[in-house]
């Protein structure tokens, strides 16, 4: 295998795929990249068994040949690189890669390509073609709610629930939970589908502009864009049944300036437990005020701000860094909080939303100190 290629545009396919490589494996195969180069196209692809990613690389070929390259070695070596043009070849008989630039000549021993595990087959005809803008907004609207606990699988993905009309994307912790509609994404077949966090946050770092396509399987779903290909396992355990957390009957409607509650909150909960991180907001007519205290070290904090609130004076307890995650996602200048009752779920709505756009994000409350 021999080939000549831009540094650059070796770090930047390097940096896309590292993301899949596991830190730890129980299989040392898995910590390497495999490298196929076939013509003026080197593939290179990184799996952890349940996420497979490749990336198709335009290079001058010479000899054509596959072999597997330590990850770590090879990204960090050619991170270290100055912008310069890259002599790969390698003997794939026994493994033996040489590197060599203008200035250096760097040398590593691979493994067997043979024994890189193969990239899912794909068949299906369930294709949607999806802006990746508007795929970006979904998965970065969702996945900061996305549950890490292994206990409960199903959460540790973003359902995608597919359809003629639209494309609805949930995540939840059991805390908070998030559910935005794209109105725009129409599809001619009906599913949902669990997909994990990590693939899709890999996908959400793309920065490229223009539409991907996403096929979707019984098993697994693969998304195709601009040379690269991401294939990742979906989640079977049943999602759970989000719509009946979803409170109907929150009649109480507070509105607020978003920037300004984000500040205050942050500012206050400097002074709430550091292992409830608890706050309290009361409403009453047009003041909304927030106060956190920290009884172990004797601290307190209070503010008040402006707000529009018709309904009964009321006080709820919150967890700061779930309502600081929440208001760091809401893009609009005022935001909108629903409410029942101090130990009801509040819903949380931008007061506008983005044209074919609905995002409704719901948080628990805690119980309050008296």
């Amino acid at each position: 295998m021999k080939f000549h290629v831009s540094s650059s545009e070796l770090q930047k396919a390097l940096m896309k795929v590292n993301g899949v490589v596991p830190t730890r494996s129980t299989l040392p195969i898995l910590e390497n990249l495999l490298f196929n180069v076939s013509g003026n196209i080197l593939t290179i692809t990184a799996t952890d068994l349940e996420i497979a990613m490749s990336i198709d690389v335009q290079v001058s070929g010479i000899e054509d040949g596959k072999v597997a390259i330590p990850a770590k070695r090879i990204i960090d070596t050619v991170r270290a690189l100055p912008e310069t043009k890259v002599m790969f070849s390698a003997d794939v008989e026994n493994n033996k890669i040489k590197m060599v630039t203008e200035n250096g000549e760097y040398a590593l021993t691979g493994e067997s390509s043979d024994e890189f595990p193969a990239t899912p087959q794909f068949k299906t005809e369930n294709e949607i073609e999806i802006d990746i803008d508007a795929l970006r907004r979904l998965i970065n609207k969702t996945s900061f709610a996305v549950s890490t606990d292994e206990l409960r699988p199903a959460m540790m993905g973003i359902l995608f629930q597919v359809n003629e009309k639209e494309l609805c994307a949930v995540a939840t912790d059991g805390h908070r939970l998030v559910r935005t509609k794209n109105k725009t994404l129409k599809t001619k077949f009906k599913k949902d589908i669990d997909i994990p966090a990590k693939a899709l946050n890999l996908i959400a770092k793309f920065n490229e502009e223009g539409t991907i396509k996403m096929y979707v399987s019984e098993s697994h779903v693969m998304f195709q864009f601009q040379g690269t290909m991401l294939v990742s396992r979906l989640i079977e355990e049943n999602y759970p049944n989000y719509e009946s957390v979803i409170p109907q009957d929150n009649e109480k409607r507070l509105t607020v300036n978003t920037g300004q509650l984000l500040a205050s909150v942050r500012r206050v909960s400097l002074y709430s437990s550091t292992t409830t991180h608890q706050i309290r907001m009361s409403i009453k007519g047009e003041v909304l005020s927030i106060a956190a205290e920290d009884i172990d070290f004797g601290s307190e904090a209070k503010e008040t701000i402006p707000c529009s609130y018709t309904s009964e004076p009321m006080e709820i307890g919150f967890n700061s860094n779930y309502v600081t995650d929440i208001l760091t996602h809401i893009e609009s200048e005022e935001v909108v909080f629903q409410f029942n009752s101090p130990t009801r779920a509040g819903i949380v709505l931008p007061k506008t939303q983005k044209e074919g756009e609905d995002v409704l994000m719901l948080v628990m409350p805690v119980r309050l100190n008296n």
